[in-house]
């Protein structure tokens, strides 16, 4: 009893009832009145229509006609419809055996004397007739009265009926409302003690709250996604750190005995602090502030200048840079970071390939994306490692022993998704090609 109290499933679900409830009473309610002065018209209206040929009976042929239409309207029904009373000028009853009081005239109510059941009301009509007379019909209000009992009685068994229902229809409402959240609160406990793989059910029928459910499943994967990241993160920083701290402390055991350790030093503290330079720049562009800041960028000429910048560094390396940039590309977002994402593919090709390769550079558009491509025709990588490499601190070789961090496509990927694209890699046969996909401002 105490849960159902503390439910809010069950508080809904009996709050529900409840107005349904009060809906079906003030319908009951208006429906009763109505019905009720519909009856008591019909009834004005009969009375009114005996009224009326009464007095044509007296019209047509007098005293006579009436007191002899009034006795054969008594003495020709066991159930008397109507009452009937004739009034002289004095207010003496000469006709009718409706036992009551000369009443004004119109309709109204009036109180007889019922043979029976003795004093009794009714419904009554008065019309003044020729010669000072007076005719009253009437109609006992027990007949209304019956038919508003039944209304009543009508009206409350349904009420009765509408409670058991809303009580039984409540707590199966509150049963399955709470049944379903009772799932949800059953994984976010799993979940905190620990078990990371539990998910929330997801029924077939797509309703609110499997809609719900897959929301916050697929949270629940991104938060995984995101521990997972950070576990490795973690994990390959210490790894990575490790080497160039422990040449650090070398070199700086070696500061004023071994010439140029201090030189050394530095650059080793310098690499360090590069690393976690980059980790933060992808922390950063990762955190989703950056889109303020967007303006229309002319991919086109950045790729460009780049290319030309880069040339020449390339060819000193025995590799060719060559470039086919389509015209007139612009797309949403911040200049600095897409230069920055094609600068690393560069850096990728150029370390991780042999004198005598040959880069490319493609720059192409259809009518809703940008497609910027790096690829080269050197050694390449398994298709296995293609998802993997975009990963911080991937890198192809277990060693680990050429130049950088592991971190430069993650950061391409970072300002992809960014800006609204995505980063593919793919086989070049023979080579690599890393292809970043964003969204085209219309021309």
């Amino acid at each position: 009893m105490l849960k159902v109290k503390s439910s809010a499933a069950y508080r809904i679900a009996i709050t529900y009832s409840a107005a349904f409830a009060l809906a079906v009473v003030l319908l009951g309610a208006a429906m009763y009145q109505v019905a009720d002065a519909d009856f008591r018209r019909q009834q004005d209206g009969l009375l009114k229509q005996e009224t009326a040929n009464l007095a044509q009976e007296y019209d047509e042929g007098g005293l006579p006609d009436i007191v002899s239409a009034i006795a054969t309207r008594e003495a020709g029904s066991s159930i008397k419809a109507f009452g009937y009373a004739l009034f002289d000028r004095s207010g003496r009853r000469i006709a009718g055996s409706l036992d009551t009081a000369r009443p004004t005239l119109g309709l109204g109510a009036i109180a007889f004397r019922d043979p029976i059941e003795g004093p009794d009301s009714a419904r009554a009509d008065s019309r003044d007739l020729r010669d000072g007379y007076r005719l009253v019909v009437a109609r006992d209000t027990e007949i209304m009265e019956g038919i508003d009992r039944t209304i009543v009685l009508l009206f409350g068994g349904a009420f009765v009926l509408v409670i058991a229902f809303g009580v039984v229809g409540a707590v199966m409402l509150g049963g399955y409302l709470q049944k379903r959240l009772d799932r949800i609160s059953g994984v976010a406990r799993a979940i905190m003690a620990g078990d990371m793989a539990q998910r929330v059910p997801v029924g077939a029928r797509g309703d609110e709250f499997d809609a719900a459910s897959a929301a916050l499943n697929m949270m629940l994967d991104r938060i995984g996604q995101l521990m997972e990241n950070l576990r490795q993160v973690s994990s390959d920083v210490a790894h990575d750190l490790r080497t160039p701290l422990l040449r650090l402390r070398n070199q700086l055991e070696q500061v004023g005995t071994v010439e140029g350790a201090a030189a050394r030093a530095i650059e080793q503290g310098d690499a360090v602090l590069a690393l976690f330079a980059a980790l933060l720049r992808i922390a950063e562009v990762e955190g989703g502030g950056l889109t303020r800041s967007f303006v229309l960028a002319d991919v086109s000429a950045l790729t460009i200048d780049i290319a030309e910048s880069f040339a020449p560094a390339f060819a000193d390396g025995g590799r060719r840079l060559t470039w086919s940039v389509a015209p007139g590309i612009a797309v949403l977002g911040e200049r600095e970071l897409i230069a920055q994402a094609l600068v690393n593919l560069l850096d990728n090709a150029r370390l991780h390939t042999p004198p005598g390769t040959r880069i490319e550079i493609r720059l192409s558009a259809d009518d809703k994306t940008a497609r910027l491509s790096v690829r080269d025709d050197g050694p390449g990588v398994p298709v296995a490692d293609h998802a993997r490499i975009l990963q911080r601190f991937a890198r192809g070789e277990a060693s680990r022993t050429t130049p950088g961090n592991g971190l430069g496509l993650s950061l391409v990927a970072a300002v992809a998704a960014a800006h609204g694209g995505s980063v593919a890699v793919a086989t070049n046969d023979p080579g690599l090609c890393v292809t970043l996909t964003v969204p085209k401002v219309a021309a």
